[in-house]
């Protein structure tokens, strides 16, 4: 139970969880209050984008935020989705890529993870800001953004297992129920985690949203 899923229908299935979580209206304010704060952190930047997924984020950046977006995920069906998206190809690229090893072409001043924080296992974390900061170099920005965990949400914690890690029941938009490693970071634990990666670590919370802004070292 404590490993993992990562097959290509998995990842299709948070990919859609996602993108309903998006419509939901009693979300859509505190979306659109996150994405202005998104598109002001990263305003004319060459973007790399971890675990774009369908490429609803790229689809914003690309609006007179990033000077350049290449946005990458490690399942080639999201992105396949992602690229149906009306893009503008002399700003955004697709590649596949894993995040733990992003193993891409191209000069990047800043590094966009929207909503995948919370699915890597903690025992991970070190491992992925390892790899940016190896990619990417000292000064980059990375922003990143994800779920508050919400008092009144519908999809309480299940379990936690002996890492740590917290598990929630889902349901896809056809109604299958999946089991999915959800994260509820608190911004002492961001900053701790951060510590030794970043600088100038910066967490805002909006009610269903936070997003975290700092400088890799």
């Amino acid at each position: 139970m404590n490993e993992v899923n990562t097959s290509s229908g998995f990842y299709l299935q948070l990919a859609a969880i996602a993108e309903a979580a998006y419509g939901r209206p009693e979300r859509e304010e505190d979306l659109l209050d996150l994405q202005e704060m998104v598109a002001e952190a990263l305003e004319a930047h060459d973007i790399l984008e971890l675990a774009c997924g369908t490429g609803y984020w790229s689809q914003l950046l690309q609006d007179e935020v990033a000077i350049s977006l290449l946005a990458t995920d490690i399942c080639p069906e999201v992105l396949d989705i992602a690229r149906t998206r009306d893009l503008d190809e002399e700003i955004v690229s697709f590649a596949q890529a894993d995040a733990f090893d992003p193993k891409v072409e191209g000069d990047f001043s800043a590094c966009f993870i929207g909503f995948f924080w919370s699915h890597v296992p903690r025992q991970d974390q070190d491992r992925l800001l390892a790899a940016l900061r190896a990619r990417l170099g000292a000064g980059a920005l990375l922003v990143m953004v994800d779920d508050n965990l919400v008092e009144d949400d519908e999809n309480p914690i299940a379990r936690t297992d002996a890492e740590g890690n917290t598990y929630q029941f889902l349901r896809t938009p056809d109604g299958e129920r999946v089991e999915v490693l959800k994260n509820f970071p608190t911004d002492s634990a961001l900053r701790k985690k951060l510590a030794a990666h970043a600088r100038e670590v910066r967490v805002e919370r909006l009610h269903h949203y936070w997003m975290l802004t700092c400088k890799l070292k």
